[in-house]
């Protein structure tokens, strides 16, 4: 794709550029080191980072989107852009601002005097991050499919197993043999290990257990969509995927529990003056790992529906979900104690609360902490690649050798063990390359290596962290076309296919506007939950959801204003009766509502809008623009509708290009309430994207015809028709237009005066006249 490559050329040689500028000064420089700044400086620092970055994560995700690709590529690519080595590090000022907004030249300046790199960022900022990865791992948690994991347990656990030993084992053989080679300053030393030790205390080195610990995490979202798209979220290859990625998030879980119980080890006996490997201290201390996450897990899973109820003793669901965030970071500090790491205990409270009554409103409530957190962290992962070292020709190499060993791994490690589960070499490479894309969690398990000490140094040196980095973006841009392609064609992945994955069909049910479609899906997920149907969020930016129970696999999307449903015929009628429920529900809700507007109060407001006066000006420049039309007649409110649209649209041939989308629109909006008011004035109105600003038509109902069917409040027939129609997402200022017509029509006989009018002319002096 060259719209991928042309990006990823351009931030590489942004970043190239800039890091130059930003590492300009003098190395025997004096420098202002962070401690010398105030509180307040700090905070004031922080302040305007925060800020900074929201917007630059902001409109890079948005970027990223428009070229159809995910926005963590874009926030990503923000971060590296506005970094400390590239624009974050050019200086100006001599204040607070000398070294550059994140500092970037003094970091040169301390790596130059030192010899070695700093940490990227400030510890307030790393700290933001740390929350925002317990939040990322929270609702992982939550998200958990734990029926689908018991229900797929043999063939997602042989794919989930397959996929993280090799990939653990390609990426930490590859650190062992080409680190040496392309990095020998830094990494020189394995070589020697490998030669005096073996190839086994090598293996067990921390940067390349880490590299194999990285290149585990699968991040399912991005397939999630592709299958949803293709109609293939429940073939055969999808529903293994879906269940694969569940074991593979909990073994990368366990991978991380088990490795950093390994590293502290090592470090320990290291210290001690110890030689070798220690087996008997690492066995026990990864023993220990393993049985705290094994204890934690499943005292989490017995105690969750006690801390269910405790939490729903606070009602609010506000404060519930509050509180639940609360419980994470207390285990997560708790895990964190005992010597994993914070993200652990945070999956393990989540999977604790993702089969309790409170899942739905936690992840609800989250949401906007999760839409202000996510974002920054990673853009802050961004920040902390040194593209000078990243742009460099061995750290390249490297780590392009490191990427395709990493894509090499998931399909080889899924592919085989989906042999031996009915697949065909078709099938097996489907299900390998739906493992492809690495996300979130790699660049967490990237971060804690970076920010990990051990013997005084970083597990993970800048320049591999920043290899994670790419390894992280080239896999989740590779693994969609591949995916796509290997859909292409229609033959069965299975070696022997079932008829009931074979008439699978997608639905497309098309709704008002995107805010209609939200509504409706989030309504017609909770109708199958309240039937006993497990729900599942596959991803939550394309809003795909997906429904299970005996057999039963149904996908629901949105896209756009649509509802795509993708199910057998035999599930379409259940969906369908689904849908008709729904919609029942939402028609008595409309009735409900309406109730006290047309039978009591319509009266009241309406005679409340004669007395505003205010507000009006401007709005009789729009009354130009409208049809005037003395001498009307229809026989049906339809009929009647569609003559003055066709009379606008005749008009104003720019505002109005597609007159039958305008109809369609003031029909729709008439079917849900009636807008008919008293004194035979009628003002049917609509809103629809094709429609420019705001334009409309009034019209006096001839005396010899008669609307039979438009109802009216008061029940008189209807005399004047005013028909406005507007653009769907502009502001338009119709309620101001309206409130100006009711009073022009109510003050002083208006509707007698206006129905007197027998020319164009004298319709416009009407409303011209009124104040």
């Amino acid at each position: 794709n060259k719209k991928l490559f042309l990006v990823a050329a351009t931030v590489m040689g942004a970043a190239g550029v800039f890091a130059e500028a930003a590492s300009g000064g003098s190395a025997g420089a004096a420098v202002f080191r962070p401690e010398e700044l105030s509180l307040a400086h700090k905070m004031t620092l922080l302040a305007l980072q925060v800020g900074l970055i929201l917007f630059a994560a902001k409109i890079g995700g948005v970027l990223a989107s428009l070229l159809k690709l995910p926005s963590v590529l874009g926030e990503l690519a923000a971060g590296i852009l506005i970094g400390p080595w590239c624009l974050g590090g050019i200086g100006f000022g001599d204040g607070l601002f000398k070294y550059g907004l994140f500092r970037g030249a003094e970091l040169q300046m301390i790596a130059d005097a030192t010899g070695n790199t700093p940490f990227a960022v400030t510890p307030e900022l790393y700290g933001i991050c740390t929350i925002a990865s317990v939040v990322l791992l929270f609702l992982s948690g939550i998200e958990t499919n734990l029926k689908m994991f018991l229900k797929f347990a043999f063939a997602g656990s042989l794919v989930g197993i397959g996929g993280v030993v090799a990939s653990f084992l390609f990426g930490d053989l590859c650190a062992v043999y080409f680190l040496p080679k392309f990095l020998p300053d830094t990494f020189g030393y394995i070589a020697n290990d490998v030669a005096t030790k073996g190839l086994l205390h090598a293996v067990m080195d921390p940067a390349p257990m880490f590299m194999g610990i990285m290149s585990t995490a699968t991040s399912v979202g991005i397939t999630a969509r592709i299958l949803s798209e293709r109609r293939k979220m429940d073939s055969a290859e999808g529903v293994t995927i879906m269940a694969g990625a569940v074991i593979d998030d909990v073994l990368g879980i366990i991978v991380l529990a088990i490795g950093m119980g390994i590293i502290a080890a090592q470090a320990k006996a290291t210290s001690a003056g110890g030689q070798g490997v220690q087996w008997a201290a690492i066995g026990m201390v990864a023993l220990k790992a393993f049985g705290i996450w094994l204890g934690g897990t499943i005292v989490g899973i017995v105690l969750a529906r006690r801390i269910s109820w405790l939490l729903k003793l606070f009602k609010s669901p506000l404060s519930i979900a509050t509180l639940a965030f609360g419980l994470s970071l207390i285990i997560a500090g708790a895990f964190e104690a005992m010597g994993l790491t914070l993200i652990i205990g945070a999956y393990v409270m989540g999977l604790a609360l993702s089969r309790t009554d409170i899942k739905y409103l936690v992840q609800e409530n989250l949401q906007p902490v999760y839409s202000f957190l996510v974002p920054v962290f990673f853009c802050v992962m961004g920040m902390m690649v040194d593209c000078r070292a990243l742009c460099s020709r061995p750290v390249l190499e490297f780590g392009a050798i490191y990427t395709a060993l990493a894509i090499l791994a998931k399909v080889i490690g899924c592919a085989i063990p989906s042999l031996f589960c009915g697949f065909n070499v078709r099938g097996a490479v489907r299900v390998g390359a739906g493992m492809i894309p690495r996300g979130e969690v790699a660049l967490i398990i990237a971060g804690i290596g970076v920010s990990t000490l051990v013997n005084g140094k970083p597990i993970l040196s800048p320049e591999v962290f920043g290899i994670g980095i790419l390894m992280t973006l080239v896999t989740t841009l590779v693994a969609p076309p591949a995916l796509v392609g290997l859909f292409v064609s229609h033959k069965s992945g299975v070696r022997h296919p079932k008829e009931s994955t074979a008439g699978s069909r997608e639905i497309c049910l098309e709704m008002s506007s995107p805010e209609v479609a939200d509504y409706m899906l989030e309504k017609l997920v909770a109708e199958f939950r309240s039937e006993g149907f497990f729900t599942c969020l596959l991803s939550q930016e394309g809003a795909i959801w997906e429904i299970t129970m005996d057999g039963i696999e149904i996908a629901l999307r949105r896209e756009d204003n649509r509802i795509c449903v993708q199910c057998t015929p035999a599930e379409e009628a259940m969906v369908m009766t689904a849908w008709m429920e729904v919609a029942s529900r939402m028609n008595d809700l409309a009735r409900e509502i309406a109730k006290p507007i047309r039978k009591e109060d319509m009266g009241k407001m309406l005679e409340s809008m004669n007395a505003a006066e205010k507000g009006h000006e401007g709005v009789r420049g729009y009354l130009r623009r409208f049809v005037m039309i003395p001498d009307f007649s229809a026989s049906t409110k339809e009929e009647a509708i569609g003559k003055l649209v066709a009379e606008i649209a005749h008009a104003c041939p720019e505002q109005v290009p597609d007159a039958a989308a305008a109809v369609k629109a003031v029909l729709r909006r008439e079917a849900s309430m009636p807008t008919g008011l008293d004194h035979g004035i009628a003002v049917p109105h609509g809103r629809d994207p094709s429609v420019k600003g705001i334009v409309g038509a009034v019209a006096i109902v001839s005396p010899n015809a008669s609307i039979a069917d438009y109802e009216t409040i008061d029940n008189s027939a209807v005399r004047i028709l005013v028909l406005t129609l507007a653009n769907d997402g502009g502001q338009t200022p119709y309620l101001k237009l309206m409130s100006y017509i009711s009073r022009a029509l109510r003050a002083n006989g208006g509707v007698e005066r206006l129905a007197a009018c027998r020319t164009v002319d004298e319709m416009r002096r009407f409303f011209k006249h009124t104040k």
